[in-house]
């Protein structure tokens, strides 16, 4: 991916500048804040690639896009993601729209978006921390970082 022909918020562009550094395979990572922000502005489609279960039963932003890396209880992964992930970002740009993939914890995105970059998309950053953060000491999530720790928008059906 290259940016020189398409113009990012600047915190896009240093999350990319560090990821091609880092060779991460995909556009980069913004924290949850940036993420909520970009969004906000219309510079970015948040797109939840959590599970349809994690999002009924855990919660979801408000105004997202779900397109599932796994489905089901057994998290099995979704052939059809970059598919689907296409068709759903058709009315924003197809593969040039920028997309901040989240999920739980930013690991399942992080694979999202590298299957979404080796697909052709071009701006496709991972959404650090996910939506309920890392496991704590006591095994508990959402105690140190993720979306709903940064007290951002969410939705409980």
């Amino acid at each position: 991916m290259t940016t020189t022909d398409t113009s990012l918020p600047d915190v896009l562009e240093a999350a990319w500048k560090t990821a091609q550094g880092q060779a991460l395979g995909y556009a980069g990572g913004v924290s949850p804040r940036a993420a909520w922000q970009l969004v906000q502005q219309q510079l970015a489609v948040l797109v939840d690639v959590r599970s349809a279960e994690e999002r009924h039963f855990v919660g979801h932003v408000p105004g997202s896009i779900h397109v599932p890396w796994a489905t089901g209880t057994a998290l099995t992964r979704n052939p059809r993601f970059v598919r689907e992930l296409e068709a759903r970002l058709s009315a924003h740009g197809g593969k040039e729209a920028v997309a901040l993939l989240l999920c739980r914890s930013g690991k399942r995105s992080v694979l999202a978006a590298q299957a979404a970059e080796a697909a052709g998309f071009r701006h496709v950053f991972n959404v650090q921390e996910g939506f309920e953060g890392e496991l704590d000491a006591q095994q508990q999530r959402g105690h140190g970082d993720g979306w709903r720790y940064h007290q951002l928008p969410w939705v409980q059906d």
